[in-house]
């Protein structure tokens, strides 16, 4: 048995024969556990051995529907660390120290690259109990046996785009040569685009990589120099960023100079350095994977605890652009996305990708959210209620709970078309509860009243009250069916109704009664006609008024649904406005770091671009702090709500122009 929140309900979780049941404060104790709430629960990575995510083939890259699957079953969010580098250069044994492994991604032990396309493997964070972190391991970048030579960039550019921290491995130094062999990274213009309207290789479109780009570790292996410059001792973060120095010259050396290093600066803003000596002596390396850490260089062994370190404490939510984080569900969608993209001859677009994304995302959050109101109405509610209120006050719980669980999936709904839709069916599924309610209480009425009135029909079919003195015996017996039924408890809500039914079936039959009595003089029989009619008509009136009550209180439960809906997609655009801004301010910071590095290195022409892109981002961070943006997504919202369900419009926008 454990204890868990979900949705806001304080939640116990039993296991009884194979199957899950659950006690909450809304429901009634030990229901079997929804599917939704159990796929929660199973959510976490139990991968015992990786598998491969992404296929390198002659045909070109395939994603695998296995590891898709494995993937999609992960409902919490994930953080990505990819790692790629030249071939043969020990990038699978970091990702087993990442793992917590001596052994997982294969190692190798030959010239023979043994990784080939991307392998992925789903373990739990460290101290992140709420999070997954997802390992990818790319094939080596210049094996002379893989595929297609040209998968090397796209290898590269599927890696940036999954992952929240790249790591980029190589061997030695950091120098010219290892510049020149990340040449990948000169290529990203035109393997990626940030806009569905801009072209490969657009400076436009490039700027803006930055805001979604990973962070960048540079992790340097088998390193012997002394970390030095101009005599003087520097860390290793201050190595990195002197080897990205650009040269001032226009010639087509020192422009194949700056490329590279252009590039990570512009593209990275985040960067971290670690060199790492040679773990062991040459000969023992084919075996690292079966050597215990205490058969290590010493001082190998600490800087890769310090790398995963560091990974573990920076890395960060892999989230799309709008902060939106990314669950292993959603970054298999991803993966298969940009994949298919890249098959198709076409260049991955994230503008494309992201809105296709949000597409199914917002429709299965609908489906899912309907699903929970219906969920928790069944399971929080036993029919008939004794008044429409009751069922009401239920259902706004359901419905706020649902509402949640929507807008905690949903995303980029900018036309508010989900959102709409949800008001729409969960209105529409209220309605059928209600009817419900009231089929349940007719039913139960109508069994009441027939069981109560048994003697009296039995009478009536006698011939009993057909004699003197018989209309007020008559009149006595129904009103002791009329006192008994209204005293009787759990009726529903169609009690009135259905009294008012039986009443009105016995009219004819009093009728009669009361003409054959012959005890009453003609104008007491008229005296009894117009009280029954007084009768009658006070119980129409009073059915009446519990019509319009409940009517009423349909009115205003619709009401403020719509205020709940606005409210909570006010907080969510403030929080996503929030995050906007956050994301200009974190570009523009990054932009101003380098422009000010380039003005001091002289580079004044590529400063002065950057002025340009810091200008734009500051003109959209303006925009996105305007309170028209607000009014534009509340008119929107409307517009929408005016198409799914034009009466529910009708009544809130009512409302609206009376205030």
């Amino acid at each position: 048995m454990c204890s868990l929140t979900w949705d806001g309900l304080d939640v116990t979780v039993m296991n009884m024969g194979g199957r899950v049941f659950y006690s909450s404060s809304l429901g009634r104790k030990f229901l079997q556990l929804p599917h939704l709430l159990c796929s929660c629960i199973s959510s976490k990575a139990r991968m015992e051995a990786p598998v491969c995510l992404i296929e390198n083939t002659p045909n070109g890259l395939h994603v695998s529907p296995e590891a898709l699957r494995l993937l999609s079953e992960i409902r919490q969010p994930v953080v990505v660390v990819s790692i790629v580098g030249l071939y043969r250069t020990g990038k699978s044994y970091l990702m087993n120290k990442l793992a917590g492994k001596n052994s997982g991604f294969c190692l190798g032990s030959t010239v023979q690259a043994k990784t080939k396309g991307i392998w992925m493997w789903c373990v739990p964070y460290p101290d992140r109990p709420n999070q997954t972190l997802v390992l990818l391991d790319t094939e080596g970048l210049g094996d002379v046996e893989k595929g297609s030579p040209q998968n090397d960039t796209w290898i590269f550019a599927l890696a940036v785009l999954l992952s929240s921290t790249l790591v980029y491995n190589s061997i030695g130094t950091i120098d010219q040569t290892a510049l020149d062999k990340l040449h990948f990274v000169t290529e990203l213009s035109e393997h990626i685009k940030t806009k569905a309207s801009s072209i490969p290789g657009d400076r436009n479109d490039t700027s803006e990589f930055v805001g979604f780009f990973p962070a960048f570790v540079w992790t340097v292996r088998d390193f012997t120099l002394q970390l030095e410059h101009d005599g003087k001792p520097i860390s290793e973060d201050d190595y990195l960023e002197h080897a990205l120095e650009l040269k001032t010259g226009n010639t087509e050396k020192e422009q194949t100079f700056n490329l590279p290093r252009k590039c990570i600066r512009l593209f990275f803003p985040t960067r971290k350095c670690f060199v790492l000596e040679c773990p062991t002596k040459r000969k023992k390396l084919p075996f690292l994977e079966q050597m215990e850490d205490s058969e290590l260089e010493p001082e190998f062994v600490e800087q890769a605890k310090l790398f995963c370190r560091y990974v573990y404490w920076t890395s960060r939510e892999k989230t799309l652009p709008g902060g939106h984080v990314v669950t292993g569900n959603l970054l298999a969608k991803l993966a298969k996305g940009y994949v298919d993209a890249i098959s198709s001859g076409n260049v991955p677009c994230l503008e494309n990708e992201v809105l296709a994304l949000a597409e199914i995302e917002n429709r299965a959050a609908l489906q899912e959210a309907v699903a929970c109101y219906a969920q928790l109405m069944e399971q929080s509610m036993e029919l008939p209620t004794e008044t429409l209120q009751e069922l009401l006050d239920v259902h706004k719980k359901c419905e706020e709970q649902a509402l949640k669980k929507f807008m905690a999936r949903a995303f980029k709904d900018d036309k508010r078309l989900f959102q709409a839709e949800f008001m729409k069916t969960v209105d529409s599924k209220k309605e059928e509860y209600c009817r419900k309610n009231e089929r349940e209480s007719s039913k139960i009425c109508s069994a009441l009243l027939n069981s109560l009135s048994e003697n009296l029909e039995q009478n009536i079919k006698n011939g009993s009250y057909s004699r003197s003195g018989g209309h007020q015996e008559f009149v006595n017996d129904l009103q002791k069916v009329e006192k008994q039924f209204l005293e009787t408890p759990k009726k529903g809500i169609m009690g009135g109704n259905i009294l008012k039914e039986f009443l009105q079936s016995k009219e004819n039959i009093s009728k009669t009664i009361l003409q054959s009595d012959v005890s009453l003089q003609e104008k007491e029989k008229e005296i009894e006609e117009e009280k029954m009619k007084a009768k009658a008509k006070e119980l129409e009136d009073e059915v009446q008024r519990q019509e319009m009550k409940m009517l009423q209180q349909k009115v205003e439960d619709q009401k403020q649904s719509y205020e709940m809906n606005q409210q909570k997609l006010m907080e969510k655009m403030e929080e996503e406005r929030k995050q906007m801004k956050e994301e200009y301010e974190k570009m523009m910071q990054s932009k101003l770091r380098e422009q000010k590095a380039l003005l001091e290195e002289g580079f004044w022409k590529d400063a002065d671009q950057l002025s340009k892109e810091i200008q734009q981002l500051k003109t959209e961070k303006e925009a996105a702090e305007g309170p028209s943006w607000l009014d534009t997504t509340l008119d929107l919202f409307k517009t929408a709500l005016n198409i799914a369900a034009p009466i529910l419009s009708t009544v809130f926008l009512t409302r609206d122009r009376k205030k």
